[in-house]
């Protein structure tokens, strides 16, 4: 700490100067601790007390106090109130409204790069602009203060929740038209009627990666209780799953090919159609896909006649489709961290796997009741 001159003037430190500097340059700092450490560097340079009031627009006692502080507790003596002094800013309801304002808008909104704000740089961004919006009381506003204010709004800027918005104008209609199929099966179910109709929920789950290794795992030890994968891998290739699940019995009904375009939906149906009693129609829940309403589709079910009948789901309804449950099952059990040397392995491995579930076939028990079917 610097020496105190007899006039009253005090002499800082090198060290002193560049941290009392660095602080009135600051954008991020308070007015007050902004304006005391500019009474340092002035009583430094020999400024009296009365031109260091003068030129601040502050009282003589108050700089006085400053360089006071100094003498008795350094830069940070004088910098900073005692404990239980000075008057705490009052945050008004205006002020609270402009933060929650800004919270609910992205930081891009304002010029920055980040998508969402995080509580300090929220907290950066009111500092920095509350006093050209006439909003000073938040020039020190705490992080701990900003997470009530948001807090009591259930305000999170910093969370993502997704949804699904509806823009099929016919959601209601084509959602009913589903959920009349599931309560069929429920009522199948219950009620152990005789099947007049197959009801299967089908679709794709295309782009299933095979990665190979490009060394061998080494598997877990006592040593290392885990399975250690070198971070380098390969790409193979991928395949298209189209599958169906039979809603009254859960077997799954399959096939794996590179793509999955008409030729291919096509030949999926003609595995279904081969599978089940020729005087049953078969009732298919499935997605908008172009290729389950393109021109090679129609043709073929026109040679089929009565023995298909689509329930489409609406758009962005895939929620709806119960298969989407299985390939979520699918995609937990095997095909995380899965590496293969082929993609032929990768075929076998998913048809064995399908086969292992159909050795004890479970009935979806996702049933949807129409009065409690919520549309976000």
């Amino acid at each position: 700490m610097g020496r105190p001159l007899k006039d009253g003037k005090i002499t800082l430190t090198e060290e002193e100067k560049k941290i009392l500097t660095k602080i009135r340059k600051s954008k991020t700092e308070t007015a007050i601790r902004v304006k005391r450490a500019t009474m340092l560097l002035l009583s430094d340079e020999g400024k009296t007390l009365v031109d260091i009031a003068s030129k601040l627009d502050f009282h003589f006692s108050a700089v006085k106090l400053c360089l006071t502080k100094y003498r008795k507790g350094g830069i940070e003596g004088a910098l900073n109130d005692e404990k239980g002094r000075g008057r705490k800013a009052v945050i008004t309801d205006e002020d609270k409204a402009w933060i929650k304002n800004i919270a609910c808008k992205k930081p891009a909104d304002f010029g920055y790069a980040q998508e969402l704000w995080s509580i300090r740089k929220l907290r950066e961004h009111i500092i920095n602009n509350c006093e050209n919006e006439k909003h000073e009381a938040l020039k020190t506003v705490s992080i701990s203060t900003l997470s009530v204010i948001l807090n009591e709004a259930s305000i999170k800027p910093h969370r993502i929740r997704y949804y699904l918005e509806k823009r099929d104008e016919d959601f209601e209609k084509k959602m009913e038209e589903v959920l009349i199929v599931y309560k069929k099966v429920q009522m199948k179910l219950e009620k152990k009627l005789e099947d007049e109709y197959i009801m299967v929920s089908y679709d794709e789950k295309p782009g299933i990666q095979a990665i190979g290794n490009t060394v061998a795992d080494k598997h877990p030890t006592e040593k290392h209780g885990f399975i250690a994968r070198d971070s380098e891998y390969k790409r193979l290739g991928t395949l298209s799953l189209l599958a169906g699940i039979n809603l009254l019995d859960g077997e799954v009904i399959s096939i794996i090919r590179n793509r999955h375009a008409s030729e291919e939906f096509i030949e999926w149906l003609k595995v279904v159609d081969e599978k089940y009693d020729k005087d049953k129609k078969i009732l298919v829940v499935l997605d908008n896909h172009s290729v389950h309403r393109s021109k090679k589709t129609n043709e073929y079910l026109e040679t089929r006649k009565e023995r298909f009948e689509f329930v489409f789901t609406p758009k962005h309804g895939s929620w709806l489709n119960i298969i989407e449950g299985f390939f979520g099952k699918l995609a937990r059990q095997l095909l995380r961290g899965i590496r293969v040397k082929s993609k032929e392995e990768l075929v076998e491995r998913i048809t064995k796997y399908i086969a292992e579930v159909n050795e004890n076939p479970v009935i979806p028990n996702r049933i949807y009741k129409m009065d409690e079917t919520t549309i976000l």
